[in-house]
């Protein structure tokens, strides 16, 4: 155990590309044990849906594609792959569009623990599906590691929607690599809510790889004292004709940190790319703090790539204009709040996801103001 130990590639410190504003100096990562988190999986009926020990056995050939999509080299998947295999396989056979969404919940609930989960999605051909994935501590006490990695492939023509949501103990550290894969006219639906953890960095990457595929990447934070968090994006057009659509916003308490840092990556000869991304912060208070930072990667003459940042305090005039109406403060600052967000829950479609997100985002709110 010793010698794979010293053959994992070193923790990043904030000298390592990409995390100069997340301070990870204080994590031991060896001195939590690997524990084996039990899911509770609902839905599925028309797909397989196994969890990765079972499915060694059973698909080797689905099994096997496991950490083709994101870097083995890197620190953290390098530690999920020298864990014990804990994670669910997803697979959706070509041309079979599934009823209703499958239901992941996965607990981090044990102090003292590493969590190194696994999540691969492969949709086949034409198909279609729903996967909510939602991450959850019973207490906002338990100091813990999650460290995941989500792989998502989505085959031609195949539509899929993602749905991962955390709100794991805001003492816990979480640590998250997810990458997926768009081939030929499919398209990727991908929210995210990001509530819990003390600190880490969760990174987010999507490859449109075929022509005509297409991803809307969906993201929304709310940060507490105490709490910094960290989302880092990355939309690659690797064929023409694509499509990217990705917007972030974050609310951030007196005492929370946030940085999101997002990258448009246009690769040779994708020519008519479309690509847009925006994160806009609000802070509640002087005490808060965020960083946005959008970046281009350009390799091709022929495209159009947009992006925007912005970061506000809560505006006195809406807000006196609300007093004046006869809101108390509070009142009139929640008000002002859920307007900021209204436009992110409006990217959803209509149905349970859009209602779910809004909820979620309406109980953290409560919890921070």
């Amino acid at each position: 155990m010793a010698e794979q130990a010293l053959a994992l590639p070193p923790l990043p410190d904030q000298k390592t590309k990409g995390w100069e504003f997340t301070d990870i100096s204080a994590l031991d990562f060896d001195a939590y044990e690997a524990t084996e988190a039990v899911p509770v999986i609902a839905g599925g009926s028309a797909a397989t849906v196994l969890n990765l020990a079972e499915a060694a056995d059973s698909h080797p050939d689905l099994v096997g594609r496991l950490g083709t999509l994101v870097p083995g080299d890197d620190p953290f998947v390098a530690r999920n792959e020298a864990a014990p295999r804990n994670g669910v396989l997803i697979h959706v056979p070509a041309g079979v569009t599934l009823a209703e969404p499958i239901q992941i919940e996965v607990p981090v609930d044990t102090a003292g623990s590493a969590v190194n989960w696994r999540t691969l999605i492969v949709l086949e051909e034409g198909a279609e599906a729903e996967v909510w994935e939602h991450w959850s501590s019973p207490a906002d006490d338990i100091d813990a590691v999650l460290n995941s990695v989500v792989e998502l492939a989505v085959g031609q023509a195949a539509t899929l929607r993602y749905v991962n949501t955390q709100d794991i103990s805001e003492k816990a550290w979480i640590f998250a690599t997810q990458r997926a894969e768009v081939e030929r006219d499919g398209r990727l639906d991908w929210a995210a809510l990001g509530f819990g953890s003390a600190r880490g960095k969760v990174r987010m990457e999507t490859k449109l790889a075929g022509p005509g595929s297409e991803a809307r990447v969906t993201g929304g934070y709310a940060g507490g004292p105490d709490q910094h968090l960290d989302f880092d994006t990355l939309q690659e057009h690797a064929a023409p004709n694509t499509n990217s659509d990705l917007a972030f916003r974050g609310v951030l308490a007196a005492g929370s940190t946030a940085v999101w840092r997002g990258m448009i990556k246009v690769d040779p000869g994708a020519q008519q790319t479309d690509a847009f991304q925006e994160s806009r912060n609000l802070l509640l208070s002087p005490e808060a703090h965020a960083d946005a930072i959008p970046g281009l990667e350009i390799l091709a003459d022929d495209v159009r790539c947009t992006h925007a940042a912005a970061i506000a305090q809560v505006d006195k005039e809406q807000l006196f204009y609300l007093t004046s109406r006869g809101l108390g403060d509070e009142a009139a600052k929640a008000l002002i709040i859920e307007g900021f967000l209204e436009s992110l829950v409006e990217r959803l479609a209509e149905g349970p996801v859009r209602d779910s997100i809004s909820e979620a985002l309406e109980t953290r709110l409560a919890e921070i103001l």
